[in-house]
């Protein structure tokens, strides 16, 4: 463990408007075996030429702000994004996940879903059901097992939910909920009866929620997704919390996560869910900023044109 995980020490980040935690950081830029690995990798980045992020300026104005701020030493910055792989390609069983969806009235349905890596403890499992059948709401649940090392094996599905979720769930929940596997993310964002995303958090999701202008409730489990949380909901106030912080990141093998209470979780749906509140009204702004960004005269039309003009100057 970190000797900074108990910080309460905060430092300033340029690309944000408020002190970050120190304890908020992923454990791999707390470590010191990966110390001289990350500087390495930050010095590199002034050798650059220019740098495409997937991001758009009317999302992350202050960052690229503090990215273009003149300095010759600073490569130049081109926020092209949202760059997204929104095709699906489905099977029978997710098309019936797709079918039910829309059988569900509009903005009903809170989706849980948690990436390739994402998996959780028979405990966990247990405290998250508690919290959906005590928070009232529909529910699409993709829920796998937490792999003991992430990086030579990915989650796999448990055997049989029966004996991992509370007595009886699955047969009350069945009129309003599904427990699944693998989910067909993009496809299921995209139907209007989803209303509330839980996620870990990850930026190509935490992209794919504002471009379909769906809330999130972000729960990290590994990389970078501490700080992805910490920018949603404390500096941009596109997401809602679960909890400010907790321990753990998969990704290092480190299972040993820190149990979120099913009060904690609940508690987190019902903000999430809420109709007309002011993240849910910040995202559908965002959202259709998103893809205005991509059209004609758009922001990122503009910063990719910018960047093909540049590499077109540098080539002659």
């Amino acid at each position: 463990m970190s000797e900074f995980e108990d910080s309460d020490a905060e430092f300033v980040v340029p690309s944000l408007t408020r002190p970050y935690p120190l304890k908020y950081l992923p454990y791999i830029f707390k470590s010191k075996e990966w110390f001289s690995f990350f500087r390495t990798q930050a010095r590199r980045f002034r050798e650059t030429k220019g740098i495409l992020v997937n991001t758009i300026a009317e999302l992350e104005p202050h960052a690229l702000k503090f990215l273009s701020n003149g300095d010759s030493d600073t490569p130049p910055v081109y926020s092209v994004g949202p760059v997204l792989h929104l095709k699906n390609d489905t099977d029978v069983t997710q098309a019936e996940i797709l079918e039910w969806l829309d059988e569900q009235p509009a903005g009903s349905v809170v989706f849980l879903c948690f990436g390739s890596m994402g998996g959780f403890s028979e405990e966990q499992a247990r405290e998250i059901a508690t919290a959906l059948e005590g928070s009232g709401h529909r529910f699409l649940w993709s829920l796998r097992r937490a792999s003991p090392n992430v990086m030579k094996e990915l989650p796999r599905e448990f055997s049989n939910l029966e004996e991992i979720l509370p007595q009886g769930f699955i047969d009350r929940m069945k009129a309003r909920g599904k427990v699944i596997g693998w989910a067909p993310q993009a496809a299921v964002l995209e139907k209007p009866a989803v209303g509330g995303f839980i996620s870990h958090g990850r930026w190509n999701s935490t992209l794919e929620s504002l471009w379909f202008g769906v809330p999130t409730a972000i729960w990290p489990l590994y990389a970078e997704q501490k700080f992805n949380a910490f920018e949603m909901v404390e500096e941009l106030g596109l997401s809602v919390e679960i909890r400010k912080y907790w321990r753990g990141d998969l990704l290092l093998g480190r299972t040993e996560m820190e149990l979120v209470t099913a009060e904690e979780i609940e508690r987190g749906i019902r903000v999430l869910m809420e109709q007309g509140s002011d993240v849910r009204k910040r995202v559908k702004e965002i959202s259709q900023k998103c893809h205005v960004a991509l059209m004609d005269g758009g922001s990122s039309r503009i910063a990719l044109r910018k960047f093909l003009q540049d590499v077109s100057d540098n080539i002659a």
